[in-house]
């Protein structure tokens, strides 16, 4: 059911109006003894998350017994993340999530159903797997926090993704990316039904019982005519009700529909967010429908200094490269290592172009070897943020001083931009 919902796109939501609704509906939820919170991690920090998370320990103080953020593949958050995004909360609350050793498996959701989503084209089944914290823990509420928005993998983040992939572990994760990638992320991104999410479905409706309850606290975040972050939604239930009241909300404030091909785009990879292509090349993700044949993709990349975040995930990409998908492909069924971690597989597919149009990073840690390496074209990072400087940008269109035009996005987690063709 859904106990709170409030949004639109003039929406703005204070903290104190997100405060006031998360403990209104805490109240109705009733006393709870020991609490689990999953909020997501440093790479969703302008979810609200981290403050959403800071008000369930002042309403619940002890009795909020455990904090796991949703790493799935991430690297943990340091202690410097962990105060930057969710503030005085005591440091031994955090959990750190390890998705290869500290999981179980609820059950498997039938390679049959697998196939009759997919359209043929997968037939493995996949396991619903957790952090064992949340079976064995002995809370008697889990709460997760986080943000819907627009996703490559799974159309729309968050919901019960912050469970099974957020917390999930070795086999979902591969498995999961690997349907979204191979079912076609174009097909899959900004719509709340694809097939992964069923997958997620099936497993909420057939294995979450034997899970503590869980509550979602889901913002949708959206900018205002100054171009600053405002919270145009709220919207807290039990069950999938509020995830599609949500979904709605974010294709409506989150999607740019573009009237022509875009012919060069610059975005920029905030620093404290992006240290890696893994989470940077949603800058590929987000605007790749926008794209036109043959345009060229500038990512503005300070932080960036490896290609994953997992060192073996890290390794694969460097051998293999973002070639596209019928060389992943390729290289899946006649390589071992890369068979065994479709995630991997999956984000090669996600960060190819599949030579269409261009991409092009300017890495502040990556030299230009690494970077054609895998298969990107490089441009020097102070020669690029001298050319394309994020101070005197504005989101959307501009024409640079010598006439160029170009299209500048600030942030490219916080939306998707597509052609009516792209998206229909």
């Amino acid at each position: 059911m859904i106990y709170f919902q409030q949004g639109s796109e003039t929406e703005v939501l204070s903290s104190d109006d997100l405060k006031n609704a998360l403990f209104s509906t805490l109240d109705k939820v009733g006393k709870k003894k020991k609490v689990l919170a999953i909020p997501p991690d440093i790479t969703r920090y302008h979810s609200r998350a981290g403050e959403l998370t800071n008000f369930l320990y002042q309403y619940y103080g002890k009795n909020l017994q455990d904090i796991l953020p949703a790493l799935g593949t991430h690297t943990p958050m340091t202690r410097d993340q962990l105060k930057t995004m969710f503030g005085d909360i005591p440091m031994n609350l955090f959990k750190e999530h390890d998705w290869r050793n500290d999981v179980l498996t609820l059950g498997r959701v039938p390679s049959d159903y697998i196939q009759d989503v997919s359209e043929g084209l997968l037939s493995f089944d996949w396991p619903a797997q957790v952090n064992k914290l949340l079976v064995e823990g002995g809370h008697d509420l889990i709460i997760s926090p986080g943000q819907i928005v627009p996703h490559e993998v799974i159309g729309m983040a968050n919901y019960n993704k912050n469970i099974f992939v957020g917390t999930g572990g070795y086999e979902g994760i591969n498995k999961s990316h690997y349907l979204g990638a191979v079912y076609g992320m174009e097909r899959i991104m900004g719509r709340a039904d694809n097939p992964v999410r069923s997958v997620l479905n099936y497993a909420s409706d057939h294995f979450v019982s034997k899970l503590p309850p869980i509550l979602y606290v889901l913002t949708v975040i959206g900018r205002d005519k100054n171009s600053k972050l405002v919270v145009r939604g709220l919207f807290i239930g039990d069950d999938s009700a509020c995830f599609y009241e949500a979904s709605k909300l974010s294709l409506i404030v989150n999607f740019e529909m573009i009237k022509q091909p875009l012919k060069k785009v610059v975005v920029y990879l905030d620093p404290t967010e992006f240290k890696s292509t893994w989470l940077g090349n949603k800058a590929i993700y987000r605007t790749r429908m926008a794209l036109a044949d043959k345009g060229e993709l500038i990512v503005l990349a300070p932080a960036v200094k490896e290609f994953g975040e997992d060192k073996q995930i890290d390794l694969l990409i460097r051998k293999y490269g973002y070639r596209g998908t019928a060389k992943t492909l390729k290289n899946v069924e006649q390589n071992e290592d890369l068979e065994n971690n479709l995630a991997a597989a999956a984000h090669l597919i996600h960060g190819s172009s599949e030579e269409r149009f261009n991409i092009t990073y300017c890495p502040g840690h990556l030299s230009k070897e690494e970077i054609e390496g895998v298969g990107f074209k490089y441009m020097d990072l102070n020669k690029a943020m001298n050319k394309y400087n994020p101070n005197a940008l504005q989101d959307g269109k501009n024409i640079m001083p010598d006439g160029e035009n170009i299209f500048y996005i600030s942030n490219p987690a916080l939306g998707l931009w597509a052609t009516e063709t792209k998206f229909n």
